[in-house]
């Protein structure tokens, strides 16, 4: 559960005080017909030994699949002389205002 109808500060300000729970009680009792076993979404099923295996441990990051992708950035050199062409244009652009 991300949300619980209260904002996340400290003033805990009604927001409309369900949230995510609607959600979780309509998947709850739903469970036989629906497959939760992707561990990278936001809702998913873990066994009660795994829980047992990893001592009783309820947090979802302990059980949640990450994906994490790589990011590809251009060369530095690419990236280096985009910047001194954009240096050059500005320059000319405040000697053309002067």
């Amino acid at each position: 559960m991300e949300k619980d109808g209260y904002s996340l500060d400290d003033k805990r300000t009604f927001i409309d005080g369900k949230g995510d729970i609607p959600d979780i009680i309509e998947k709850f009792r739903n469970k036989d017909s629906l497959e939760l076993n992707d561990r990278t979404k936001k809702c998913f099923f873990v066994s009660v030994e795994e829980i047992i295996k990893n001592d009783y441990n309820l947090s979802m990051s302990s059980y949640k699949e990450e994906i994490i992708e790589e990011i590809e950035y251009e060369n530095p050199q690419i990236i280096k002389s985009k910047i001194l062409d954009l240096e050059k244009e500005i320059i000319d652009k405040l000697n053309q205002l002067k």
